[in-house]
């Protein structure tokens, strides 16, 4: 709250303190407990001084963390002669505001650099409850270019799967991944306890014979592990799984494969054979990148520089492609663009620019923390972008009422308050819209409609369903 006020003529907001509280941890559900105390502290903070502030602050600068941030973009690390960036979306649904992030720091990178950007589909199988949406191939590169991120080149991953097969077998021969028939409760158990499932030291020859027969076992029966070590400190990098199958339909290739690579271990190859030379990718994948690194090393590939981020919550809003999907096949969302799915498509049926989604998430910079931002600041963003637009209006609850009288006129509604753009011009004669409340708060008293004439109400009187029934003084003048 000091620091807040410091930074606003010696007055902190409440609005403020919050915000910065969320970016530490706290949780909507706790705001209701220590609002009482964020109001109690801000009352004292701004009955003092601003050398008051500034003297308290200091003996309480240490306790304020200082967020791992940064205005604008600092420079990339280990930059060479050249620059190859990916981002890499899954199809389950289109582009949400949570998504532009890796997007546009994406492209702001690749334009400082004079860069590549690659987009790729990042099409494998995914699961049951995260399927690939057909429709989402299209919305996803619509909303890339609305944004007006330019990419060098589109890859679909869906077209590199014997690819994987390739270098799957290649670890196989090494030593360095094995198939693996036990079942799942049984390796959870062996992960858990350090202990080398059965199938892990079978010869390479036997491997490479049950890899084949993943090809026609059934979903469950086998799967490919990475060989690393048992003894790992966490647990969950130990033999992870690199090829699952699976029997769905995939939208572009149908049944045309079953053994399906995951993650971590297409990423491994394709960053090397893209060429990819800086990663950026979300904090939660700090696994998968160890991963990679694990398979960089095996093969003796340069590894590509990886950035992660925090992610970016907005203030009382769920961003998920998948939960989204799942509300709009339901019927409870009227499509892709009702604005409750903060898809990039309904954002800009809604009216919202695109610099200013870009400006927004610039203006976060960098960071490795989780942060939570409220959606005040995008709206004021994009209000910036919309100032020099023409005006229209909008009757919610609209009643018809009959103005007595009123002459036959033309209505002349500048498109702007202050800005030259025009007029629009409407023919009346004596009924008229006017929102429900405006008609049932009206009084004995004069009113105006603007820009066309003042009329008396009185003696209000019902005289069809709905509607009402006045009579209009002379017209003005203009």
């Amino acid at each position: 709250a000091l620091e807040n006020a410091i930074k606003h003529s010696g007055k902190a907001s409440q609005k403020a303190v919050l915000n910065a509280l969320f970016a530490e941890g706290l949780t909507k559900d706790e705001v209701k407990d220590i609002a009482p105390i964020i109001g109690k502290i801000l009352k004292k903070v701004n009955s003092m001084s601003k050398s008051e502030q500034e003297k308290e602050f200091e003996k309480l600068k240490d306790l304020v963390k200082k967020r791992e941030t940064q205005e604008g973009l600092h420079e990339l690390p280990n930059v060479g002669e050249k620059v190859v960036l990916r981002f890499a979306p899954f199809p389950s649904g289109p582009l949400h505001i949570g998504n532009t992030r890796q997007l546009i720091l994406n492209d702001e990178y690749a334009k400082m650099y004079s860069g590549k950007l690659i987009l790729v589909m990042d099409d494998t199988i995914g699961s049951k409850e995260k399927p690939i949406e057909p429709e989402a191939y299209k919305m996803i590169k619509d909303g890339v270019k609305w944004l007006g991120v330019k990419y060098d080149s589109l890859v679909y991953k869906s077209d590199r799967i014997e690819k994987y097969y390739a270098y799957a077998e290649e670890l196989i021969k090494k030593g360095y991944m094995y198939v693996c028939s036990c079942s799942q409760e049984e390796f959870k158990e062996f992960r858990i306890k350090g202990i080398e499932c059965p199938c892990r030291n079978l010869p390479e020859s036997e491997h490479l014979k049950k890899w084949k027969e993943m090809f026609v076992a059934e979903p469950g029966e086998l799967v490919a592990r990475l060989k690393t070590s048992m003894s790992h400190p966490n647990p969950a990098f130990r033999d992870r799984a690199m090829f699952r199958i699976s029997d769905r339909t995939h939208p572009r290739l149908k049944k045309k494969h079953k053994v399906w690579p995951l993650l971590e271990f297409s990423w491994a190859i394709d960053d090397h054979l893209l060429g990819i030379t800086h990663i950026i990718r979300g904090i939660d994948l700090v696994m998968e990148t160890e991963v990679e690194k694990f398979i960089w090393d095996i093969f003796g590939w340069e590894h590509p520089e990886v950035i992660h981020t925090g992610h970016f919550a907005i203030e009382g809003i769920k961003l998920s492609k998948s939960k989204g999907a799942k509300e709009v096949k339901a019927g409870e969302y009227i499509g892709w663009n009702d604005p409750r799915t903060w898809s990039l498509q309904s954002l800009k049926d809604r009216g919202f620019q695109p610099q200013a989604i870009r400006e927004f998430i610039l203006n976060m910079g960098l960071t490795k923390s989780n942060s939570v931002i409220g959606i005040d600041i995008l709206y004021a963003l994009n209000r910036k972008y919309l100032e020099k637009v023409p005006r229209y209006f909008f009757v919610p609850n609209p009643i018809k009422i009959h103005i007595n009288g009123a002459p036959e006129l033309e209505a002349k509604l500048p498109l702007h308050p202050s800005e030259n753009l025009g007029f629009r011009k409407y023919k009346t004669s004596q009924d008229f819209f006017i929102s429900q409340d405006d008609a049932e708060n009206m009084q004995d008293a004069d009113y105006r409609l603007m820009h066309l004439l003042n009329f008396k109400s009185y003696n209000k009187s019902i005289v069809e369903p709905r509607s009402y029934h006045f009579v209009s003084e002379k017209p003005e003048d203009s």
